[in-house]
């Protein structure tokens, strides 16, 4: 007996897609913006040595520049999403590959802006700014490329690296492109002899989290069996990643690569070490706590890497169509006034989220939210409750960047991704206070405290897990030691091993974790979700107790784009993360979480 097998592409309804052809009508409008950007990029070519001149010419060459930029952006943005849907598509390979190749060019073009503001003195950027009011426009990116003085390398290298800006990036193209069309999984059977189709979104997505013991460990070891197939050759490349990332950081002048990437951020050292050890330390024994609650619970005789995500209340799972979803979304975000919830209403109804379940598609969820365009947040809609929560996240980032992409100027709107969880994971705080509030049903509170500590667990433990990771990853190599799958292997054990204790049996598949995320192409991505989740715990208190002024303050801050630092962004929403007090006051409410949790059994 089998159930249902995956769909192709085609044969997945047009509602469950999002509205690709907002961006291009079809194929043919694309291959034209390409062709004609491609025709263009020379226009800002005119202007290479020629910074030094004056304003008129600096102002003249940032405004081709941008619109340039602004041209590129629904290009690369289209090809990256027909990726997402389909990576299994020759076609949307092959249109992945042209973009990649476009934008290489363009940065190569543009390479010698930076090199020429960073020659240029600071009494003559002091002048310019004078003699030209418009140049205040550009502001935040002069500024940013001024940052770089210090690490910058001659004019010439910096446009040979922007050349090869291709070659840099295939680490990241291969992990995605071999996880989206070559790792495959065999499929399995539960206790009851019912086989189950395999996929990266069916187990992240579903099994995981099934409440039959059966589905999680059989799922789950065929999983891992497949990951295990592929840990020398994503070792490898994950191992070029991280060579290549150590080597730029010795070359340009960092004491470490780690303050290259906090550099990157605009985040010190000590914010970035104390985000990590603090929860590390001070979540650890709430969460074994946990773990042994949810083995009683659930009557195992050992609590397995597999069975984490189990629900505690097997037999109340609530289903909800994507229809009802959004509704209780809404409902839920009524609260931040009528602007903030039309955004959400356009981003529900108006096609911009692709909920679809079919062969090839990406993993997990994100949104992508061109400049001049509308958000598009990619999604696995299973019907299961909890997909209210992850759709609520997105909209937060949606929401953050519509709201930017209105105020700011293209260069201007992307915060460091210090504070990019902080507005998605709002969204999910919001969520959880309306169902608690509204439901009189004692299970339906105990599923959304449930659920609540889903959306911690997967910030200040899955992706603060992959931080703690990282960074001795980043050690490791720095030591010149190989980064091999059996190193990899034994520093995600041990990093797991003492969060855990003895409350988690680990296996070996649970070592390879590290193969699941795209995160760790991304800088220092991975710590910044629980940085995210405490910003966002602190001022989704503020804003039930505060009201108005908390919703202002927030708004306020979205709409501020990448105009400050991710430190002053916050203060401006309104949580200072200077210390470690909202910190801990997250874990200490996690904890109270538990409490309850504990009492409702």
């Amino acid at each position: 007996m089998s159930i249902d097998t995956l769909k192709k592409r085609a044969d997945i309804p047009e509602q469950e897609k999002w509205k690709i052809e907002d961006l291009f009508s079809d194929e043919t409008e694309w291959e034209k913006a390409y062709e004609a950007l491609q025709n263009e990029i020379p226009d800002v070519r005119v202007y290479k040595g020629r910074l030094q001149e004056s304003a008129d010419v600096l102002l003249a060459c940032l405004q081709t520049h941008e619109r340039l930029q602004e041209k590129l952006i629904p290009i690369m943005t289209y090809a990256r999403l027909q990726m997402a849907t389909d990576g299994t598509d020759p076609n949307n390979q092959y249109r992945q590959g042209k973009a990649s190749a476009l934008y290489s060019e363009y940065q190569q073009a543009v390479s010698f802006i930076t090199s020429e503001i960073i020659a240029l003195s600071e009494e003559t950027i002091s002048a310019y700014f004078r003699e030209s009011p418009e140049l205040h426009n550009y502001d935040t990116p002069i500024q940013a490329i001024l940052r770089e003085k210090p690490y910058a390398f001659s004019q010439e290298s910096e446009e040979i690296l922007a050349a090869l800006g291709e070659v840099h990036d295939a680490p990241f193209k291969i992990y995605q492109q071999s996880k989206s069309s070559d790792l495959s999984f065999p499929p399995f059977k539960d206790d009851l002899d019912v086989e189950y189709p395999l996929s990266f979104a069916l187990y992240e997505d579903k099994y995981e989290f099934s409440a039959k013991t059966s589905v999680r460990r059989n799922a789950y070891e065929k999983f891992i069996e497949g990951l295990s197939r592929y840990q020398d050759t994503y070792a490898s490349t994950y191992a070029t990643e991280v060579r290549k990332q150590v080597l730029t950081s010795r070359l340009r002048g960092y004491d470490s690569v780690t303050d290259m990437l906090l550099h990157n951020q605009r985040v010190s050292r000590d914010t970035y070490e104390r985000q990590i050890d603090t929860i590390y330390e001070q979540l650890a024994p709430h969460m074994q706590r946990y773990a042994k609650l949810k083995q009683r619970i659930l009557g195992l005789n050992e609590m397995t890497f597999a069975d984490l995500k189990a629900p505690m209340d097997p037999d109340y799972e609530p289903e909800i169509s994507y229809g009802e979803g959004a509704e209780t979304i809404l409902n839920a975000l009524e609260i931040m006034g009528s602007e903030y919830v039309s955004i959400m209403e356009k981003g529900l109804y108006e096609g911009w989220v692709d909920r679809a379940n079919n062969i090839g598609k990406q993993t997990g969820a994100f949104c992508s939210s061109p400049y001049g365009a509308h958000p598009y947040i990619l999604i696995t809609w299973t019907n299961m409750m909890r997909g209210t929560f992850v759709l609520a996240h997105e909209l937060g980032h949606a929401g953050h960047f519509y709201l930017a992409n209105q105020h700011q100027r293209a260069g201007s709107v992307r915060p460091s991704t210090y504070m990019i969880e902080a507005p998605s994971t709002m969204n999910e705080m919001l969520l959880a206070r309306h169902l608690l509030n509204k439901s009189e049903d004692p299970q339906m509170k105990r599923w959304v405290i449930l659920s609540l500590l889903g959306t911690y667990y997967h910030n200040f433990v899955t992706h603060l897990l992959e931080g703690a990771f990282q960074r001795e990853v980043y050690r490791v190599a720095e030591e010149g030691e190989p980064l091999t799958s059996k190193r990899l292997n034994e520093l995600k054990y041990n990093v797991l091993a003492g969060f855990w204790g003895d409350a988690v049996e680990l296996d070996d598949g649970a070592a390879l974790t590290w193969m699941r995320q795209p995160h760790y192409y991304m800088g220092l991505y991975p710590y910044t979700y629980s940085a995210g989740l405490t910003a966002s715990t602190a001022v989704s208190g503020k804003i039930i107790q505060e009201g108005q002024p908390a919703i202002e303050r927030w708004l306020s801050m979205l709409k501020a784009g990448g105009t400050l630092d991710p430190i002053e962004l916050l203060k401006k929403g309104g949580v200072d993360m200077t210390t470690s007090e909202p910190i801990s006051q997250a874990v200490s409410y996690v904890g109270s979480l538990i409490d309850e949790l504990e009492k409702s059994f």
